[in-house]
């Protein structure tokens, strides 16, 4: 289960990643944040529950500077 979430969290991160890179989603608009911060919150969760330290402070990094975008738009 805990693979299956990663693999939903890194796809919709790589699928933002794709979007702004391809210019068909501007990187600060609601729907590029929003699939960043849902991503990294849910490999966030993963991290944590398989002791990646590593990979936790990049996922708690990357959610919260999603979030801060998210945030700073309104």
């Amino acid at each position: 289960m805990i693979q299956i979430a990663s693999l939903i969290g890194a796809a919709l991160i790589l699928l933002s990643f794709v979007k702004v890179t391809a210019q068909k989603w501007d990187p600060r608009s609601t729907i590029a944040l929003s699939t960043n911060a849902l991503g990294g919150a849910i490999l966030t969760v993963t991290a944590i529950l398989e002791r990646q330290y590593g990979f936790i402070i990049l996922e708690v990094v990357w959610t919260a500077v999603s979030v801060w975008g998210l945030i700073k738009r309104t």
